[in-house]
C-alpha cells in the first residue's frame, strides 16, 4: 500500500457520550454547537463521530442552516410523505404517531461525520440536527461515539 501524505499513524482511541434534546414539537433542533462542545471537553483531534438517537419517531439529519425556509419545505415535504390521517392500524399514541416512525425510516437514526483538528467536518451552510416528527414536545437522547486521536487524554477511554 502506498501511502500519502496525508496519512498519518497513531493509535486510536474512543470516548462515549451523550447530549438530551428537549424539543417543542414537530421542528428542527439544531445541536451542532452542542457535539461541537463535547468534542472539545474530551479533546478530540482526528476521528469519526458517530451521533445515535435513541428513538422511532425523531431523527437526525446534516442539513443547511442559513435559511429557516428550507426547514419549513422539509417539513412540509415530510408530511406529504406521511400524512396524518385515520389510515394507520398504528395509532396506540396519537394520530402523529406512525407519520412519525414512517418519516424517520425515511430520514436517519444515525449519522457518522469527520473529526479533523478536534471540528466536525461540515460545510459552510451545515449544521447538526434533531428532527422531531411528533407534535407535542419530547425529551430525545442523542449517543455520542468518537474514535480517533486526542489532544490530550481527556475523556479516552
Amino acid at each position: 500500500m502506498l501511502a500519502t501524505q496525508d496519512t498519518v499513524r497513531h493509535p486510536l482511541s474512543q470516548a462515549h457520550g451523550h447530549i438530551v434534546v428537549e424539543t417543542n414539537g414537530a421542528g428542527f433542533q439544531d445541536v451542532t454547537r452542542r457535539v461541537a462542545n463535547w468534542l472539545t471537553e474530551i479533546g478530540a483531534e482526528n476521528g469519526l463521530l458517530t451521533a445515535f438517537i435513541r428513538h422511532t419517531s425523531a431523527s437526525l439529519t446534516i442539513q443547511e442552516n442559513a435559511d429557516p425556509n428550507v426547514q419549513v419545505d422539509l417539513l412540509r415535504s415530510l408530511d406529504q410523505l406521511a400524512p396524518q390521517g385515520p389510515h394507520y392500524v398504528h395509532d396506540t399514541e396519537g394520530p402523529d404517531d406512525m407519520p412519525a416512525h414512517t418519516k424517520s425510516m425515511l430520514t436517519s437514526t444515525s449519522l457518522g461525520i469527520p473529526v479533523v483538528g478536534g471540528s466536525m467536518v461540515l460545510g459552510t451552510w451545515q449544521g447538526l440536527y434533531v428532527i422531531e416528527h411528533r407534535s407535542r414536545p419530547h425529551s430525545r437522547e442523542i449517543a455520542l461515539h468518537y474514535l480517533g486521536t486526542f489532544f490530550s487524554d481527556a475523556g479516552v477511554q
